[in-house]
């Protein structure tokens, strides 16, 4: 197990995941062009979720390079990829079994959102996150599905997925909670095992 974790240590592996992790971003703001585009200026910021999540772990691997640590981004990392990864996985996947045809570009977003929640779980044993970063990531993450679910501003979901609206609204607060109590598992600063970058 140590052996593989060094090789997540290692600068050129870091390097790919920027690069990675940095066209992946903007690839996702530029997903939401068409929703953000009507979206209210009081709740841009809680729009694109996705892209959001992997902005603070490009965040987090830029300052790995540098061996450097901020931990209450690595909580805000972790807690939104791990959430938003899986929340795009199972929404694709869902839209399939409702009845659509799923493209390339679904199951291009399942395995690149799948690929997200696997570097938070990855790289948690570098993280040097405590328990107050923790409880405002996760302040952050349930006021964003407050703003998703109760203003309507969720991401846009498959036509054959609207009326289960509530439905995922529902799933996707526990999976907020499932996301939090995993960070706290494999995450937390006082419960992980002590590796420096």
């Amino acid at each position: 197990m140590n052996t593989i974790l060094l090789l997540f240590r290692q600068r050129w592996v870091l390097l790919a995941l920027i690069v990675v992790n940095f066209f992946g971003t903007i690839y996702g703001y530029w997903w939401y062009k068409d929703q953000l585009a009507i979206t209210p200026s009081q709740f841009l910021l809680f729009v694109p979720d996705s892209p959001t999540a992997s902005l603070f772990f490009l965040i987090v691997l830029i300052l790995f390079f540098m061996k450097k640590n901020w931990p209450l981004m690595e909580a805000f990392a972790a807690v939104t990829l791990i959430k938003y990864g899986i929340w795009a996985v199972v929404m694709n996947i869902a839209a399939g079994v409702t009845g659509d045809q799923l493209t390339w570009q679904n199951y291009m977003l399942i395995f690149s959102h799948l690929g997200m929640a696997v570097q938070a779980v990855l790289y948690a044993p570098f993280f040097r996150i405590k328990i107050g970063h923790l409880i405002i990531a996760a302040l952050w993450t349930l006021h964003n599905d407050v703003i998703d679910y109760v203003f309507m501003m969720h991401p846009w979901v498959s036509r054959s997925l609207h009326e289960y609206v509530p439905h995922i609204g529902y799933f996707t607060f526990w999976l907020s909670i499932f996301s939090i109590a995993i960070v706290y598992l494999f995450g937390v600063r006082e419960r992980r095992l002590k590796l420096k970058l």
